[in-house]
């Protein structure tokens, strides 16, 4: 008989789930963080460059499994919900290795009245919970990135090639300045172990982050990643909320998809009328 039936995943490991979202649960619950569900699918989905969707078509009309259920969550929050959580699963196309798949289960909240800094000491603290307590290392992105000699905010193309070369990369030519950025950060960070929250990134890493300005003058976004051995664990934002600055974001990304001959989702109009 073939085993090709059996789950992946232990009995063992289930349980061990099971037992961490229940600590997930208490910890938004004594803070009066309510959990709620939010649409698997979708009629819209994200513009980002650097995420592919998964789509399906219902009833003779596309949809989208969401990547994550940020614009949902948003449109809560606009109709007077006080802070939120999601726990739930999200799809990602064309992701898939040791430590990617393309369904995942993603933990997602919202804290009305939170700056940057209570964003990420909750986000630690909750770690903590799961993991046990550790020391946190800050670095700034420019900071990070510097640590394989490049100054990822002043570097010329060809030095961000260069450096990208010598680290193993290849086929830079069709590569755009982004790209080399993420693979110098993440060639950064295999020499950083435990636990980092990474600062102050480029302006436009910006995604769905309000921009602010850092210690050097410069335009950076207000977001933080927290990598831990490597591998990143989390990503929050101080979340932007000016429509046009989003609908502007959102006809950049579908430029940049056009140009990469990629699919073009049309914004979510919905998401951008709850902004206003």
């Amino acid at each position: 008989m073939n085993d090709a039936w059996r789950p992946s995943a232990s009995i063992d490991t289930l349980s061990r789930r099971a037992a961490a979202l229940s600590v997930v649960r208490a910890f938004f619950a004594a803070r009066a963080v309510i959990e709620v569900d939010t649409p698997v699918l979708g009629q819209a989905t994200v513009t980002d460059p650097a995420i592919d969707s998964l789509a399906v078509v219902v009833a003779g009309g596309t949809r989208y499994l969401q990547t994550s259920p940020e614009y949902h969550l948003k449109r809560l929050l606009a109709a007077g919900a006080p802070s939120v959580v999601r726990i739930g699963p999200v799809f990602r196309a064309d992701e898939s290795g040791r430590i990617h798949n393309p369904e995942f289960t993603m933990i997602e909240w919202y804290r009305l009245g939170f700056d940057l800094d209570a964003l990420m000491s909750e986000t630690t603290e909750l770690v903590d919970r799961l993991l046990g307590s550790a020391l946190y290392q800050r670095l700034t992105y420019g900071a990070l990135v510097q640590r394989v000699g490049v100054d990822p905010f002043a570097a010329t193309e060809e030095a961000l090639v260069a450096a990208a070369s010598s680290l193993g990369a290849d086929g830079l030519a069709d590569w755009s300045r982004r790209e080399m950025l993420d693979f110098l950060a993440a060639e950064a960070l295999r020499g950083v172990s435990g636990r980092v929250l990474v600062t102050d990134y480029p302006a436009d890493q910006a995604a769905l982050a309000r921009l602010t300005t850092d210690a050097h003058g410069r335009a950076v976004a207000a977001r933080f990643e927290l990598v831990i051995d490597g591998v990143e664990i989390a990503n929050g934002y101080d979340e932007l909320t000016d429509a046009q600055v989003l609908a502007a974001r959102m006809a950049a990304d579908r430029d940049v998809r056009r140009s990469k001959g990629a699919p073009t989702p049309a914004p979510d109009e919905r998401l951008l009328d709850a902004m206003r």
